[in-house]
């Protein structure tokens, strides 16, 4: 009982044929190339360009082996209280939302 996957199939917005469809965002036309879900696709593109920019230097906290101790310890302790208010901040977000329904 070797069945073949089910197939899919999705309209082109540019052309009007009917082309197979994975539900990707990279899928394209049989007829004209374009991409059958543009808008989704230019979302990734952007999503993906946020993540790869690089975070700001106020944000980056580095643990270097050659810092003194008492540095080191301070530089956790600043991590930590980062820690402690994105935890506060993500809770009251996730109150708020609870709240609202």
């Amino acid at each position: 009982m070797n069945q073949p996957p089910l197939m899919a199939s999705k309209k082109c917005p540019h052309c009007g044929f009917w082309s197979p469809w994975q539900q990707q965002a990279t899928d394209r036309c049989e007829r004209c190339g374009l991409h059958l879900d543009a808008p989704r696709m230019r979302s990734e593109q952007k999503r993906q360009e946020l993540a790869d920019t690089p975070l700001p230097s106020f944000m980056r906290l580095e643990l270097k082996p050659d810092d003194s101790p008492v540095l080191r310890f301070f530089k956790h302790i600043v991590r930590g209280g980062q820690l402690v208010f994105g935890a506060i901040v993500s809770f009251l977000l996730w109150l708020v939302a609870m709240l609202a329904g």
